[in-house]
C-alpha cells in the first residue's frame, strides 16, 4: 500500500470560487461544492467504477496491523483537542476559531496541531442540509415532554446545530463457535391442593424438563460498524443506524468542505473489540437457535474470528450541544436519513406542577362526586 501524505497548512485551490474567491462548501443533498457568496456550482467529479470498487474493498485486518501499521496509507491533517471534553476535530479552512460540536468548548487554532492517521478510504457524503436539519431538530424537541424552557430555546439557535464527518471502523468477519448449555422443554402436569376455604381443587402447571446440550454454530457478519469515536454517547451513535453504506462514495476532501472532521479516537484493534461485542450478541442468539426447545440456558461459548477485513469510513451528522445544569447533553441527527438521537434533561419544575395537577383533579372529582368525606 502506498504512503500517502498531504501537505501541511495547504487548503485546496480546488475548493476556491474561481470568481470570488471564497471557499466553496459542499452542498448537501448534491454531488457539487458551492458558493455561498455568489453561487457559483461546481460538480464534483464521478469517480470510475474502478475507483469506486477499491474505495469500499475490504482491508485484511491482521495483514495491515502485522506489516502496514507505521507505513500504511496515511493522512496529515491539523487537529484541534478541545479541553473541554477531549475530542479531536479539524477546523474548517481559514477558520482560526470555533466552537467544539460535542461540548461547545472554544476551539483556538494556536492549540492545533498535526495528527497523521489512517486515510478513511469512503464516505457517505450530507444527504440533509442545515436548514432541513433545524427543521428535524425543532421537531423532535417540541415532541418532549417536560423539557426545560431553555431547550427549547437552544433549538431556535441556527448555530448550535454543527456538521461533523464522524469517524468509523467497519469489519467483516466469519465466525465458528462452540457451546454448552441446557435445552429446556416445557410440559404441563395437574397437581392437586386446597383452597383458603378448605377445599380440594385442581390446577394445570408448567414444568421444564432439562438436557445437558453441546455443539456449535457459524455466523459471517458484513460490516459491523464501530463508531470510532469518544466523543459520542456510544449508545445513541449506535442508534442512528442503519446507514446505506452501498452508496458509499471514495473519500473526497470536497465533500468535507463546510463540515468539521473528527479524527478517530478508538484505533483499529480496540475497534475490533467493540465489534467482537456486537457480533457475540448474535452468536448468542444463533446458539439459542440451536439449542431449540421452549426454553435454553447457556453454560460457555467459544467463538473463533477468520477472514477479518475492516474500512476506515466518515459518517454524517448533525449534532448539537446543550449545557444544562452544568451536565453536557449532546443531540445527534443521521444527516441521510433524519433519524434523531439525543440525550435530555427534566424541568423537574415542570413534573411537580404536572403531578400536583394530577392530584388536584383527582382530589376535585372525588369533592364533586361526593366520595370525599
Amino acid at each position: 500500500m502506498d504512503e500517502y501524505t498531504e501537505p501541511k497548512h495547504r487548503v485546496n485551490q480546488q475548493l476556491s470560487c474561481s470568481n470570488c474567491g471564497a471557499i466553496l462548501k459542499f452542498a448537501p443533498g448534491t454531488h457539487a461544492i458551492a458558493c455561498t457568496y455568489c453561487g457559483t456550482h461546481n460538480q464534483i467529479e464521478q469517480k470510475s467504477e474502478e475507483i469506486v470498487s477499491e474505495a469500499i474493498q475490504e482491508i485484511d485486518f491482521h495483514s495491515f496491523l502485522k506489516h502496514n501499521k507505521d507505513r500504511g496509507l496515511k493522512i496529515e491533517v491539523k487537529t484541534v483537542k478541545c479541553p473541554g471534553c477531549g475530542a479531536v476535530s479539524s477546523l474548517k479552512p481559514n477558520v482560526t476559531s470555533d466552537e467544539c460540536a460535542f461540548c461547545g468548548t472554544s476551539l483556538v487554532l494556536d492549540s492545533a496541531s498535526i495528527s497523521t492517521l489512517i486515510k478513511p478510504k469512503a464516505l457517505l457524503p450530507f444527504g440533509l442540509d442545515h436548514k432541513r436539519a433545524i427543521e428535524v431538530f425543532n421537531g423532535w424537541m417540541s415532541s418532549l415532554w417536560f423539557a426545560p424552557n431553555n431547550l427549547t430555546r437552544i433549538a431556535r439557535q441556527n448555530e448550535a446545530l454543527k456538521g461533523m464527518y464522524i469517524p468509523y471502523w467497519t469489519y467483516d468477519s466469519s465466525t465458528y463457535s462452540t457451546y454448552s448449555g441446557e435445552r429446556g422443554d416445557n410440559y404441563t402436569e395437574t397437581e392437586s391442593y386446597t383452597d383458603s376455604d378448605g377445599n380440594s381443587q385442581t390446577r394445570t402447571v408448567v414444568k421444564t424438563r432439562w438436557f445437558y446440550v453441546s455443539g456449535n454454530v457459524q455466523n459471517n457478519f458484513d460490516d459491523v460498524l464501530v463508531v470510532a469515536s469518544n466523543s459520542l454517547p456510544r449508545e445513541y451513535a449506535q442508534n442512528l443506524e442503519p446507514w446505506d453504506l452501498e452508496k458509499l462514495v471514495p473519500y473526497d476532501e470536497k465533500f468535507l468542505s463546510g463540515f468539521q472532521t473528527e479524527a478517530y479516537q478508538i484505533e483499529l484493534e480496540k475497534g475490533f473489540d467493540y465489534a467482537q461485542e456486537i457480533m457475540e450478541k448474535e452468536v448468542r442468539d444463533s446458539v439459542r437457535r440451536d439449542i431449540g426447545g421452549d426454553q435454553q440456558r447457556i453454560h460457555s461459548v467459544h467463538t473463533d474470528y477468520d477472514d477479518i477485513t475492516f474500512k476506515h469510513i466518515l459518517l454524517p451528522i448533525w449534532i448539537s450541544s446543550y449545557k444544562y445544569n452544568d451536565k453536557i447533553y449532546r443531540f445527534l441527527i443521521n444527516a441521510r436519513t433524519g433519524e434523531v438521537q439525543g440525550e435530555r434533561p427534566y424541568s423537574w419544575i415542570k413534573i411537580t406542577l404536572a403531578v400536583l395537577a394530577v392530584v388536584a383533579a383527582i382530589f376535585a372529582y372525588l369533592y364533586f362526586s361526593g366520595n370525599l368525606k
